[in-house]
């Protein structure tokens, strides 16, 4: 299934075919280059002074990494995450030996997109979750105090709308994507007054 994106002008093919299904084949498995490719992919981001904020907690589906993962996210989305490939949270370190890190989340959230437009260009598919327990993460990972969990990301490859169990899920899922128009994102001048 895809739901390439419907935009203004032509954007990079990795941006407009990206999304966030919760349909996830069971059966389907990443290989170890794959998430080699995908944790390159989020070192390579841009950060403040190279700071390099972003770590990440790795766990493939059959790993006790894995479960441990999925037992910190919510039962929203633990009701179609257990289908992922590979479950990742995403933790942004707050201090170095300068002091502090400047807008580590900043840092964090471009070493994301980063691995989730490779997941794109490897033919696979993420999804980001704010809907986990960053305390139970620390907890069962011993992250230190400076190691912040911020995401929760699934991988995995796409499947049928139907694997999953809520009719209202499954709705959501084939539902158009939608952004906001150019005219109410960019702007010149003054706020609202639309740049294009």
């Amino acid at each position: 299934m895809r739901k390439p994106a419907v935009t203004s002008v032509p954007i990079a093919s990795l941006m407009a075919e990206r999304w966030s299904p919760r349909a996830l084949d069971a059966s389907s498995v990443v290989s170890p280059d794959q998430v080699r490719a995908l944790l390159e992919a989020a070192r390579w981001a841009p950060s403040f002074g190279n700071t390099q904020p972003a770590r990440y907690l790795v766990g493939l589906r059959g790993t006790p990494s894995f479960d441990a993962i999925l037992a910190t996210l919510n039962s929203g989305n633990r009701a179609w995450a257990h289908r992922a490939s590979l479950l990742l949270i995403g933790v942004m370190v707050t201090t170095n030996e300068k002091g502090s890190v400047p807008y580590a989340e900043y840092g964090l959230g471009l070493a994301s997109e980063n691995l989730v437009l490779q997941a794109v260009e490897l033919g696979l598919v993420a999804h980001q979750m704010a809907g986990f327990s960053a305390p139970d993460v620390s907890a069962s990972f011993g992250l230190p105090s400076d190691a912040v969990p911020k995401v929760a990301i699934a991988v995995g490859s796409v499947a049928s709308a139907e694997v999953l169990e809520e009719d209202w899920r499954v709705e959501r899922e084939k539902a158009e994507r939608k952004r906001v128009p150019l005219a109410e994102f960019a702007f010149t001048d003054q706020w609202g007054t639309p740049a294009l």
